[in-house]
Parts: structure tokens; sequence; C-alpha cells
């Protein structure tokens, strides 16, 4: 797919099982947790934990009663989930891209639902700051997609640019940037922590296009 990007352009991309595998944030925060909980046995610990989670149990209440002398809770698991800064990395292709991009004069933005500090962290151990024009965080702005105004903010300085988004998830994801007049593109969730049928959506709510791998898309 080739996207042409220029000083009137503008490129937004969604963050989880987007720009990254979501999967990947999951892991690091587990094998965070069970490390803060018990170093000796933490290995074990995680592997327990990721059998549980891909059964469709519960991880967090196996902690609780696997170590009822720690006194552990499912509102401090969740703390040190969210907190924890992640070890994860760019999809292939991701930062090919975004560097094309800012070379070619383009803008770079991201929008993303979830807290200020567990997204940040994101942002920054994925290590894309700098390519960044403007970031919203729901936490920080106060609305979740597909609230229509978490795409308008990126449209102030006038509607003169082009836009595309990038995202995954098909219930929320595509239907306001659609109806501004984006180009859509979404990302396979073959790898995805949340699976979707698209036969469930109407046209309304899915992108104009799709790719596997931001290996597919080119910038000129």
């Amino acid at each position: 797919m080739i996207l042409k990007a220029d000083s009137d352009s503008y490129f937004v991309f969604d963050l989880d099982d987007t720009l990254y595998s979501e999967i990947d944030f999951l892991k690091s925060a587990y094998k965070s947790i069970t490390y803060e909980i018990a170093p000796g046995i933490h290995e074990q610990l995680f592997e327990v934990m990721i059998e549980l989670f891909e059964s469709g149990g519960n991880p967090f209440d196996y902690l609780i009663e696997r170590f009822p002398e720690k006194k552990i809770t499912k509102e401090k698991l969740l703390y040190l989930y969210r907190k924890h800064y992640p070890d994860i990395s760019l999809r292939e292709g991701v930062l090919e891209v975004l560097l094309r991009i800012k070379k070619k004069n383009g803008s770079v933005g991201i929008i993303t639902d979830g807290r200020s500090v567990t997204q940040r962290n994101k942002i920054k151990a994925l290590g894309i700051e700098k390519y960044i024009d403007k970031a919203v965080i729901s936490e920080e702005f106060g609305f979740e997609k597909p609230e229509p105004s978490v795409f308008k903010i990126f449209m102030e300085e006038g509607n003169g640019k082009k836009y595309y988004y990038f995202g995954d998830n098909i219930n929320k994801d595509f239907i306001a940037p659609r109806k501004l007049g984006w180009y859509c593109i979404g990302v396979s969730d073959k790898d995805n922590i949340r699976k979707q049928n698209l036969s469930d959506f109407s046209e309304a709510f899915l992108p104009h296009s799709f790719i596997n791998s931001f290996t597919e898309i080119e910038i000129i």
C-alpha cells in the first residue's frame, strides 16, 4: 500500500495491538508482578499465570489464593500491572514507517484509551516519543474512542490536511474517523489479545482497507 506523506498529511495511530502486540505488555506485567511477589519462584509463577490466562482462568485470583500470608489484593495487582515499566517492542515495519513519514515532513499522532501513566510508559518503552507530534490519551483528555472529539483535536489546524488512521479495534476505532473523512487502515488482529468477527459489524465500523503488517506500507 502506497501512502503519500508531506507537510499536509497527518498519520494517526492507535497504540495497543496496533503499534505493538498487547500480549507482550501482559507478559511483561506478569513477569514484573511475579518477581515482586515471589522472586525466588517468579519464573514458575509466570508460566502458571500465562496458562491460566490462555485457558480463561483468573491469574490474579490464583496469586491471591497461592499467597494468603502476603495479603495480596486485586487492587494491588492491578496497580502493579498498570504502573510497571514494560518490556515491549514495535511491530515489524512500524519504525521504518514513522521515520519515512517524518522525513517527508508529515505529522504523527497517537490516540489511545487508557491511563496516562500506563500509556505513556508504553510510548516511552517503544522509543517513539521523538516521532510523535501529538498524543491523545483518554484519561488525560476525558473521553474515549469512538467519541469524535478525540479525533477532531488533530484537526484544529484546519481541515486542509489529509488524515490517515491506523487501528485494530473494529468496535471503536474507525466509525468516527470515517465520518470525519479520514482514510482508515485496519491492522490484522491475528496476533491480538482480543479477537473480532468482522461479520458482526456494518460497513460504517470497518476501515477502508486492511494490512497484515506495516511492512506492506510504502511512504512516498
